[in-house]
């Protein structure tokens, strides 16, 4: 593999605006993660460690190996939305406990009690998929009121998914161990309940079916919340308990000491692996990715700045250069990676087509770096076969059987983003740059293309050649809103907010990112396939 020879000019005018645009969108995203901290009112708080508890982060803090790396997971999950706090009321995310990689979630009780929303539950379930697909023990810290029941027709329907998940990772031999803190009723209680190992803090924790209340109106029985569910009663009596804690950092050693017992081994040994540091700045990402996704950048230049010495090998640099291809290594593990120099034309998606295969023969984990506005349209490309040369790299991409990690690093529109292994196409973990974009096309595009049809309609209503003024004034205030919305819809916090990526990063340490992702596929085999659907050639 060869050293990358930037073309850069850190001294020219258009890097440093582009660096600052960068920046600004940056600390924007830096204000909005600082947002997602938020663990509830102050008074909330202190009623809350007044009663000698943790907050859900200092108990993820404990948890964790000291200077373990947090990986924090969809933490702008329900952005946007009324009513949802930050994050979602649960903190997730991957870590070491003892040296072991788990992945942890943790209620956050100061807020509705730690209620589950439907943003909650979305969450939930992706957090599930990523558990079992890299076959990653879960650990959950749980205190939550259960089902935020206002809201309950968004999630009683799926929510029981999560207690297939629990089983069905544990039958592949993938354990959930449950610390419950406080309360964990109703449909909450089957988190433990389905759970390999489970720790109950005493007089803290409270598992049951029915809280005393709903006992007293279902039987007509009064009992108090001890007696009923208490841990101490399901250590010496139910049996749901398989350890009883003193106090939380009690519970939370206890963990600890189980994750250092399941005898969990990665499948590929990343032990002995040596890499090179990158040699070109990581900083200037900030000043070659564009902040405005109407602008083209060298993908070439992203590249050099996330492998090991800024080295990789391209595959077929002088065909379909509309994609770059290249063999890299990334902290000593070796990766496939393509990333868009332009909008996918037929050449290029051959060329994505021929390289995923090879991946797959190497058994090597794809990149896809997506800054894609789509595949080529018109009358020329439509005859060369355009249609059928797309749909061989998406059936490539759908079944590709080598791991693949999605960061969206501009624009991500049409069936770009599926021929790019977008979320739809299920790569391992997708996370977003803060000027990324997500659409069926960009606003302008998508606004002219509706105001056109929107002429021709009142073209055609009115029987003119010629739209009226003010039928023209009323299209035009049409496309505006349109164009707003269109806007709004595609930005990446909204995007975010909707658990479509796994998070936003900073592009700076998209390096970082992708290392702590691989050394976590790394516990499940990374094997290729030669088995595809028919290419239609």
């Amino acid at each position: 593999m060869q050293t990358y020879n930037s073309q850069i000019d850190v001294r020219s005018e258009s890097y440093k605006n582009n660096y600052d645009k960068m920046f600004a969108l940056v600390e924007e995203l830096s204000v909005e993660l600082k947002k997602s901290l938020y663990q509830g009112e102050e008074k909330s708080m202190a009623r809350h460690q007044a009663q000698g508890k943790l907050l859900a982060r200092d108990r993820i803090e404990l948890l964790l190996d000291q200077d373990s790396p947090f990986l924090e997971l969809m933490p702008m999950a329900g952005f946007g939305q009324a009513g949802i706090s930050p994050g979602a009321s649960l903190v997730a995310g991957i870590g070491l406990v003892n040296g072991i990689e788990c992945l942890v979630s943790a209620n956050v009780p100061t807020i509705k009690g730690g209620a589950i929303n439907q943003y909650t539950l979305l969450k939930m379930q992706r957090l599930a998929q990523i558990s079992l697909e890299n076959r990653l023990p879960h650990i959950y810290l749980v205190e939550s009121a259960g089902a935020d029941l206002p809201n309950q027709a968004e999630i009683y329907n799926y929510g029981g998914a999560e207690f297939r998940s629990i089983t069905q990772r544990s039958r592949k031999g993938i354990p959930s161990i449950s610390i419950v803190f406080g309360s964990s009723t109703a449909g909450g209680a089957y988190i433990p309940g389905m759970s390999d190992y489970v720790i109950m803090v005493k007089e803290q924790a409270k598992v049951y079916l029915a809280g005393p209340p709903l006992v007293k109106m279902a039987i007509n029985e009064e009992v108090d919340d001890e007696t009923l569910g208490g841990a101490s009663m399901h250590a010496k009596l139910s049996g749901v308990a398989d350890y009883l804690a003193e106090n939380e950092e009690h519970a939370l050693y206890l963990a600890r000491d189980i994750v250092s017992q399941l005898n969990h081994k990665k499948a590929v040994h990343l032990e002995t692996l040596q890499f090179k540091e990158v040699k070109l700045r990581q900083d200037e990402i900030l000043g070659i990715a564009s902040a405005d996704v109407r602008t083209p950048f060298d993908a070439r230049e992203i590249i050099a700045r996330i492998v090991d010495g800024s080295e990789f090998s391209e595959f077929k640099p002088l065909y379909g250069s509309s994609l770059v291809t290249v063999f890299g290594e990334i902290y000593g593990q070796p990766v496939g990676i393509l990333a868009n120099n332009g909008v996918l034309l037929s050449e290029s998606a051959e060329k994505g087509a021929q390289f995923i295969q090879l991946c797959n023969q190497k058994n090597v984990p794809l990149i896809f770096l997506q800054n894609i506005t789509g595949f080529m349209v018109g009358q020329k490309v439509e005859q060369q076969g355009i249609i059928k040369h797309g749909a061989e790299l998406i059936n490539a991409v759908s079944n590709s059987a080598v791991p693949a990690i999605t960061i969206l690093m501009g624009a991500s529109f049409g069936a770009g983003n599926y021929g790019m292994s977008g979320r739809a196409f299920a790569p391992r973990f997708l996370f977003s740059w803060p000027n990324a974009q997500l659409g069926v096309m960009g606003a302008e595009q998508l606004a002219g293309v509706m105001d056109i049809l929107a002429k021709q309609k009142e073209k055609k209503m009115s029987g003119q050649k010629e739209s009226e003024t003010g039928a023209k004034a009323k299209v035009n205030g049409q496309a505006d809103l349109l164009r707003q919305k269109i806007e709004k819809e595609s930005h990446a916090f909204y995007c975010t907010g909707r658990i479509w990526d796994d998070g936003i990063i900073d592009p700076r340490d998209t390096r970082q990112v992708l290392g702590v992702c691989l050394s976590v596929i790394a516990n499940n085999k990374v094997e290729g396939s030669a088995e595809y659907g028919v290419f239609r050639m």
